[in-house]
């Protein structure tokens, strides 16, 4: 009677972990180096924002996919009405997570949220400045949307643009995103963790991954541990020293782009003799295979090789301590006050080994006779610091950061990055301005001119800022799944895109 009793409870037992196991194994733990200081999805431009939500809890209108192109998402289909105008139809049967139906109407509202002033959507001022942009609601289905100055490239522009519900507020950013995504977002323990899980009512294929579970871990160590330890699934985001195994550990370039935004309006750094003592004074190439992984490139300008109009022609700044030093006795003896504090202002957790990397720059400034000092900040507080409006009374003041364009074009860049009114823009140039919309406008092999134009005038007339290094990332990926980065997995993890290894 008792084994009879045993042999049950064992039966029960194996069939209860088995099913246990099985919900478990479904799910994937995704462990991030930052946490979310937001949650709406007129914010997933930033990494941070945009590797939780985009695509897995809010769409966009189309989606580029690398090494592919320009794919419909939420519109099927596109074109080109001139004028400026473009028509986009829209997918039928797609619902948003509260259960209302997805229409033109609020592609329309979403359009018009991330071009207010009520709040500071990311998308629209990063992607979308210096254009106005209006809607008409043609049917159901069938929405036309106009750019002032047209843009030939608008259905690429509108891979950026997450849709929410039309009756979603203009005037304050969301704590609780509804999307029409493959996950809906359901709990945010601040601090600790976020979960989504499978929409029932999805659109499109049934995902293996039936629910996802983040955490955050700032030691790159931890975070490689979790995953060969199988507490976690994926570690996006690495650091070089971590990225030790053969089997789980991918590397590859990921489109970002490290550099110092100069605030070229203020003294000293409006006197470009400094901005070029800079550039000479930090050694690019000891950085490349030590701290940062054999394969990164250094930079002369804001988007990487992949993208049109990248200019070949141009030479990183040479390591060149003395023409540094040169160059500030020189603007010195006009009277620039050279002994000024500079603040650098860095953000933790940004890339892997990246408190090291700001510390060694920071000291090859100061070597110059650069009176700069470093301020590591959490993302909240960064954000603050690197866009507008900039504090009045902020004193010279550089920042760190490390720029994403995996879209192949630097329309994604350009306008927010240089601009007079460009939200992270350090510079105030007309001329400047003028060659931005020029190239903005145009297309094909004029387009390609123009871009490769504007990033000469950037790097060897203005020298604006202090560019660094084309990235390599590294993500450890548990071998339980089947799953191999992109390049824009430091930006975007599309959880359908995940399966379980056979």
């Amino acid at each position: 009677m008792t084994h009879k009793f045993t042999t049950l409870a064992a039966a029960l037992l194996a069939s209860t972990c088995a099913t246990a196991a099985f919900a478990q194994d479904s799910n994937v733990t995704v462990v991030l180096a930052e946490e979310l200081d937001l949650v709406d999805p007129c914010m997933t431009s930033r990494s941070n924002i945009g590797r939780v939500l985009q695509q897995n809890v809010s769409e966009t209108v189309t989606e580029l996919v690398p090494g592919t192109g320009i794919q419909p998402r939420l519109a099927t289909a596109w074109e080109d009405r001139g004028d400026g105008t473009w028509r986009f139809t829209l997918r039928e049967g797609v619902t948003f997570h509260d259960g209302s139906t997805f229409d033109a109407e609020d592609v329309a509202h979403s359009i018009a949220r991330i071009k207010t002033d009520a709040i500071v959507c990311e998308i629209g001022a990063k992607f979308f400045g210096g254009m106005e942009l209006t809607t008409e609601v043609v049917d159901a289905t069938t929405i036309d949307i106009t750019t002032d100055p047209a843009q030939p490239i608008l259905p690429l522009l509108m891979s950026t643009v997450t849709v929410v519900p039309s009756e979603t507020t203009m005037d304050a950013f969301l704590d609780t995103p509804i999307g029409t995504g493959p996950y809906t977002f359901d709990e945010y323990n601040v601090g600790q963790n976020i979960t989504l899980s499978a929409y029932d009512g999805y659109w499109g294929e049934t995902p293996a991954v039936t629910s996802a579970t983040y955490v955050f871990r700032s030691d790159s160590a931890v975070r490689a541990a979790m995953v060969e330890t199988g507490e976690a699934d994926i570690a996006p985001s690495i650091a070089l020293q971590d990225a030790v195994s053969e089997d789980m550990d991918f590397s590859y370039p990921n489109s970002e782009t490290v550099y110092l935004r100069i605030d070229n309006g203020t003294a000293p750094l409006d006197d470009v003799r400094v901005r070029k003592a800079m550039n000479h004074a930090i050694d690019r190439e000891a950085f490349v295979g030590t701290i940062l992984a054999d394969g990164t490139l250094l930079a002369t300008g804001m988007t990487p090789p992949s993208t049109i109009g990248y200019n070949a022609e141009l030479e990183p700044y040479s390591y060149d301590p003395d023409m540094a030093r040169q160059l500030l006795e020189e603007a010195a003896a006009d009277g620039v006050d050279t002994e000024a504090e500079i603040t650098l202002v860095g953000r933790l957790n940004n890339f892997g080994n990246v408190l090291e990397t700001m510390e060694a720059v920071t000291q090859m400034l100061q070597d110059v006779g650069l009176n700069v000092n470093l301020e590591m900040y959490e993302v909240a507080e960064w954000e603050g610091l690197y866009s507008k409006p900039f504090a009045e009374d902020r004193g010279p003041m550089m920042v760190q950061a490390m720029h994403d364009n995996a879209s192949g074009d630097p329309v994604f860049s350009m306008f927010f990055k240089y601009a007079s009114d460009g939200l992270q823009s350090g510079v105030t140039d007309p001329k400047l301005d003028q060659m931005i919309a020029d190239a903005t406008a145009a297309t094909d092999d004029e387009r390609e001119q123009l871009w490769s134009d504007a990033f000469a005038y950037i790097h060897e007339e203005i020298v604006a800022d202090v560019l660094l290094f084309h990235m390599v990332g590294f993500t450890r990926v548990n071998e339980r799944l089947d799953f191999a980065p992109s390049i824009k997995t430091n930006s975007e993890l599309q959880l359908s895109q995940i399966k379980f290894a056979e």
